[in-house]
């Protein structure tokens, strides 16, 4: 078997058996790619030009559609061009930076949406402190910690996973890089310094999950407690699309990794890795611009502008 300073190159899970189902799988992922580039880059773009939108919940949903953009553009271009050429492989270099990108969006946008919690928290439960609590340098402050932490975490990961040593093939059960499937390439059963990575990890990960949880609980006790339904209304309108993608978000993340060894198959673990890594990005601005009338007359609003420049 070679050793990991002989691989120069990793071979990824085909999408399909044949020529022509993969061409079929490459259109399908064409079509996902164009969905999400175009829902997260209205978003953006809703955000960016209209002044009306510069708020705390904006800003932090401009930061999501980033990371989401992001996300969704470390795996499906390069499985898309595998299925258009009928291929697998992928670089060693290419292989450590997919893994970099990948976890670095991933724990950004875990971060970025426990901070959208908090958000939702002061909004609902103490609004009279909101403007001082949610100020504009308190928010990039939040948002620049949930970037830095993402950049943490995934550059402790990739270089404790490609820093050991790889003597179990080159071939990567998934479509793209990741981490799991290339410990299973590695010539130890177990690395300590990755077992102390994923215990980190997982406090990391259970206490945002507990801070998430907690801040809902208080939202809807405040909620529960307004006397106007107009306002209670209103109130869970705002919370409801964030609530939607944390749910998509953990649903889809937690059955990828925690799912029972005995149900595990390449098919299956194909067919999960593409709900947790495409589906969220995908679909996180068709829930939060589905119910914005905001976003809506924000987007309105802009292409009314651009139709009278260009004319």
């Amino acid at each position: 078997m070679p050793n990991s300073s002989s691989i120069s190159e990793f071979l990824l899970l085909p999408l399909a058996d044949t020529q022509q189902l993969q061409l079929l799988h490459f259109w399908l992922l064409l079509g996902i790619y164009l969905v999400a580039l175009l829902g997260n880059g209205l978003i953006s773009t809703a955000v960016a030009c209209d002044r009306r939108l510069h708020t705390p919940m904006y800003f932090f949903l401009l930061n999501l559609a980033l990371l989401d953009l992001g996300c969704i553009s470390t795996t499906l271009p390069k499985a898309m061009a595998n299925a258009l050429w009928d291929t697998r492989a992928i670089s060693y270099a290419g292989c450590a930076a997919q893994v970099f990108c990948f976890y670095f969006f991933i724990s950004a946008e875990y971060s970025l949406l426990t901070i959208m919690s908090y958000d939702r928290y002061i909004a609902i439960c103490k609004p009279l402190h909101y403007g001082t609590l949610m100020d504009s340098r308190a928010c990039a402050t939040m948002a620049a910690a949930a970037w830095g932490a993402g950049l943490l975490y995934s550059l402790l990961h990739t270089a404790s996973t490609f820093s050991l040593p790889l003597c179990q093939g080159n071939v990567v059960n998934q479509f793209f890089c990741e981490i799991p499937q290339i410990l299973k390439l590695s010539c130890s059963e177990s690395n300590l310094r990755e077992v102390v990575l994923i215990i980190f990890s997982g406090s990391l990960v259970f206490g945002c999950f507990v801070f998430i949880v907690v801040s809902y609980v208080q939202i809807f006790m405040a909620v529960l407690r307004m006397p106007s339904v107009q306002g209670r209304h209103k109130a869970f309108s705002t919370c409801l699309p964030h609530l939607a993608v944390v749910s998509l978000f953990l649903s889809t993340g937690f059955f990828a990794y925690l799912k029972p060894p005995s149900i595990s198959s390449p098919l299956l673990d194909l067919t999960v890795s593409l709900l947790y890594s495409v589906f969220p990005p995908t679909l996180n601005p068709i829930i939060y611009g589905m119910r914005n009338r905001e976003i809506k007359h924000a987007l309105s609003r802009v292409l009314q502008y651009t139709l009278l420049h260009l004319q």
